[in-house]
């Protein structure tokens, strides 16, 4: 962000106050806004008719701020954001009048976030980039980058931009195995045996699942407004199963972002190296296991989506 002194080109309208001087270039101030002088706001910015904006605020640039908006103390808002009409932020867990903390809870708005009318942000959250935050949810808990939360509480109900698999056709048992790439990952359709006795599937290391397996872990009693995942791995090859019950499987690799549903014990992703990976919308008896290339060994995540995003561009 680039905030110079206000220059005279800046359009400010003759009832707003602006006691800051650090407001960007091109930036817009519209009826009745207030804006204090330790706010510091960027460049081209659209602020609307009754907004505030207190001391301790910094805003990126090209950020909409639609009408009766405020922006307390602690609030850093990254470029590109859109906060629509009445939203509601705070930056106290408890507050009492004429009692003040030591310091306010500091909430962060990544770049390209949205917010919908009338949300209701709780304090020392980060809403993740490129995230969407529906009219009136109230947001109790950090928003993953990219993903579309709704309610109250909030809760993530899809994830932006992401493309739905294809259908994809189940296999009798010995049959060929069958793989759709999806980018870097690949979604798998495993064998499946079924008589009077009832049903069968399985999978051959090499075969079907694409490495050696060294480790394998098992998530369940998932309650279904939780996600698990969102962190990708240097080196380690992973293969998703769902043994029971049902989850939503986000796979991104940088450039593309897919959502596959396993909802089948014969349907699994290989997740390769440097693919960010998001588990959610877990059935309340979902057993998902995960077959691994290696020990576990914590050094292996990245669980920063910006700090992912940067080792890509260096690989």
């Amino acid at each position: 962000m680039q905030v110079t002194v206000r220059p005279a080109r800046n359009r400010f309208h003759s009832t707003a106050l602006v006691e800051s001087d650090h407001v960007g270039e091109g930036t817009q101030v519209w009826a009745y806004a207030h804006i204090l002088p330790g706010a510091r706001i960027g460049r081209d910015c659209n602020i609307c008719d009754h907004t505030f904006i207190e001391n301790d605020v910094i805003v990126g640039d090209r950020v909409t701020i639609k009408c009766g908006v405020q922006l307390w103390s602690g609030l850093r808002v990254e470029d590109d954001v859109f906060i629509g009409p009445n939203a509601t932020f705070t930056n106290d867990r408890f507050p009492r009048s004429r009692q003040h903390p030591a310091e306010y809870a500091r909430t962060l708005i990544k770049r390209h976030a949205s917010i919908g009318a009338n949300a209701t942000i709780l304090p020392g959250l980060v809403i993740g980039e490129s995230a969407m935050v529906g009219a009136g949810a109230v947001v109790t808990r950090n928003v993953p980058p990219h993903s579309k939360v709704a309610g109250n509480p909030a809760r993530i109900i899809g994830y932006v931009d992401a493309a739905a698999e294809a259908p994809f056709p189940r296999l009798d048992a010995w049959e060929t195995e069958a793989a759709r790439k999806l980018g870097e990952a690949a979604v798998y359709r495993l064998p499946r045996a079924r008589d009077l006795r009832g049903s069968l599937s399985f999978g051959e290391i090499h075969k079907h699942v694409p490495f050696e397996v060294k480790r394998y872990f098992l998530v369940f009693d998932v309650s279904s407004e939780h996600i698990r995942g969102e962190h990708a791995h240097r080196r380690l090859h992973q293969f998703a199963v769902c043994v029971a019950g049902r989850c939503n499987l986000v796979i991104d690799d940088g450039n593309n972002r897919y959502e596959v549903i396993l909802d089948s014990p014969d349907k699994g992703v290989h997740i390769p190296p440097m693919v960010w990976a998001t588990e959610y919308k877990f059935s309340r008896n979902a057993v998902l296991l995960v077959l691994a290339s290696d020990y576990y060994d914590p050094d292996e995540y990245i669980r920063d989506y910006g700090e992912f995003l940067a080792y890509r561009r260096t690989r």
